[in-house]
């Protein structure tokens, strides 16, 4: 498949800033169970201890508990995948029709999703060679742009806080920001 130039990803912004910015919708679920596998579900459990059930992000040991989902915007995945079918190549496992935008979701806010509750974590997540490699340099570059950082076009990382089971096109209802710890 053909990579979006620059110009061709910058037409697509103005879809994207029209993401929800309270009540948005489960896209997709995707499970890793290992490193080059995906599997996409219709329905999944999400885990304080283990993340995405099924997933290898325990398995692979020694991450960040910050970093348990990785969480990208529908409308972006969209926009670089160019086919639904390739949107599990970004490598996360939820994907959210929902501003997920510094200003919208700063770190701490809860996100509900089905009967679990996540967190919206302040580790960055960016994109990786295989990004590149599947999306293109010039997706990599549009979704790390430093003139649009704060609207986390690659994606944020979350942590589960309540397990819980979600399903595709769960209502994802954005919560009060935690308490500080």
């Amino acid at each position: 498949m053909k990579h979006l130039t620059m110009e061709e990803l910058e037409a697509g912004i103005d879809e994207i800033c029209r993401s929800p910015k309270d009540d948005g919708v489960l896209e997709l679920i995707v499970r890793r169970p290992h490193m080059s596998a995906r599997e996409v579900l219709q329905d999944g459990e999400l885990d304080p201890v283990y993340g995405l059930v099924g997933d290898n992000w325990k398995a692979r040991g020694g991450l960040h508990p910050d970093t348990q989902l990785n969480v990208m915007n529908s409308r972006v995945a969209a926009l670089v995948a160019q086919d639904r079918s390739r949107w599990p190549l970004a490598g996360d496992q939820l994907f959210i029709d929902l501003d997920l935008s510094e200003a919208n979701l700063p770190p701490g806010t809860r996100l509900a999703i089905g009967s679990a509750v996540i967190e919206v974590t302040a580790e960055p997540h960016t994109g990786c060679g295989k990004f590149v490699a599947r999306f293109g340099v010039d997706a990599m570059r549009f979704v790390n742009s430093s003139a649009r950082s704060a609207l986390h076009l690659r994606g944020i990382n979350c942590r589960v806080v309540l397990s819980g089971a979600i399903r595709v096109g769960d209502v994802v209802r954005k919560r009060l920001r935690a308490s500080p710890a």
